[in-house]
């Protein structure tokens, strides 16, 4: 009994020490004119959809929970929203190429018919992310759209 309890108080000792361990935050105030959202010119209720759904992750804005706050939740997040935008940065997206912005379409395209985004571990706290059918459909034909006029 004596081992469980000393193992319980260094797990705590731990468990503090490493909340004073920092995190790099994903915010900015400043919405750039490479955005996803400026350059081509977002329909509102696609708007809403994208920043609900995937800005989190995918632009150089994150809309932080409470328990960010709390290690190790802020290192997987950390780490969630750094791969999210090495895949894709909407707020980058007019620096892509011509060529990587017609394959990041097609790949949202197929992602969102899929289901595999947005992700169901980020869909299991944030309900409002989940995608119906009717947005799903809403945002593939409107990219659709998109990537003729850019042909």
């Amino acid at each position: 009994m004596k081992i469980f309890k000393i193992i319980l108080l260094i797990l705590l000792i731990v468990f503090v020490g490493i909340q004073f361990i920092p995190t790099k935050r994903n915010l900015s105030e400043i919405v750039p004119n490479t955005d996803f959202m400026i350059v081509n010119n977002v329909p509102n209720s696609i708007k809403n959809t994208l920043q609900t759904s995937c800005y989190d992750c995918h632009s150089n804005n994150t809309y932080y929970p409470w328990y960010n706050k709390v290690q190790p939740v802020a290192w997987f997040l950390e780490n969630h929203i750094e791969e999210g935008k090495a895949e894709l940065n909407f707020s980058d997206w007019n620096t892509y190429s011509n060529r990587r912005k017609k394959s990041k379409l097609k790949s949202i395209v197929s992602q969102i018919e899929d289901d595999k985004m947005p992700l169901i571990s980020y869909t299991l706290i944030h309900k409002d992310a989940v995608l119906t059918q009717k947005q799903k459909t809403e945002i593939i034909d409107w990219i659709t759209k998109l990537q003729m006029e850019n042909e």
